[in-house]
């Protein structure tokens, strides 16, 4: 029997980079995104992976309930819930002339979405039999934003400390269910996100700030993400790793 893997925000960057890591390792893919074209997944064609593709904005309750009725309806089942879904400002502006709307938006779609995906499938988890080590687990992708102040993205910083806490929290609550919770925080992965700011980062790893001198990859991520889902990483849950070259080391 195979596991199923949910994975938002799963048609580029990190998520299509788990997603196509989790499919490598036999797991049935549901894949969640606003903007899907069947035509960038023909990698997992060729694969021969088994996958579903589900249209929606993780920010409405109606997207999320019908992303998992899809996944029953399909799988019978969810195993994995990999919430990757998010989205940075449309535009960065200092914490003084932020407007509400960005704020609202950003935390809608990259907090309150994986606030209340993780409790619908969470209650899915709960409900089903146990058939393979544990009953679910639940991989927050947050950012090093969580801790890292940016003033002239303030939202999105705020919104990834908050995906922090719903880790603790849900680590909290489903241990005793049998589901393990844990996040991974990003560093500067080399995504579409990023490409606008490059020349910034460029010069940041000239400057000799990050241990590990380059952009981070979307594998880099994923194969984290990888090991956390596995059986090997089983005594151990509200926990998060960096994946940022070392940044987090504060150093004299």
């Amino acid at each position: 029997m195979k596991k199923t893997a949910i994975v938002t925000g799963g048609s580029r960057g990190i998520g299509y980079a788990v997603a196509l890591q989790l499919g490598m390792e036999n797991c049935n893919l549901v894949i969640f995104s606003r903007h899907l074209d069947d035509t960038e997944f023909s990698d997992f064609k060729e694969r021969g992976f088994d996958f579903l593709l589900v249209s929606g904005d993780i920010s409405q309750k109606a997207d999320r309930e019908k992303l998992l009725s899809e996944t029953i309806g399909k799988y019978g089942r969810v195993d994995i819930l990999i919430n990757d879904a998010g989205v940075a400002p449309l535009e960065r502006k200092d914490i003084l002339e932020m407007t509400e709307e960005s704020f609202d938006r950003v935390l809608s779609i990259n907090t309150k979405g994986n606030m209340f995906m993780t409790q619908l499938v969470a209650n899915q988890m709960i409900k089903q039999d146990k058939v393979f080590s544990r009953k679910g687990t639940i991989v927050n992708v947050s950012s090093c934003s969580a801790v890292v102040s940016s003033p002239n993205r303030a939202e999105y910083c705020v919104s990834k400390a908050g995906i922090s806490m719903l880790t603790k929290l849900y680590a909290d609550r489903l241990a005793k269910e049998d589901i393990l919770v844990h996040e991974v925080r990003p560093g500067v992965i080399e995504t579409k996100m990023t490409s606008s700011v490059r020349g910034k980062y460029d010069n940041l790893f000239q400057s000799g700030i990050f241990p590990i001198a380059r952009w981070g990859k979307p594998e880099d991520v994923a194969h984290v993400v990888s090991f956390m889902v596995s059986d090997k990483f089983n005594y151990t849950t509200g926990d998060y790793i960096d994946v940022d070259g070392g940044f987090h080391i504060q150093s004299l």
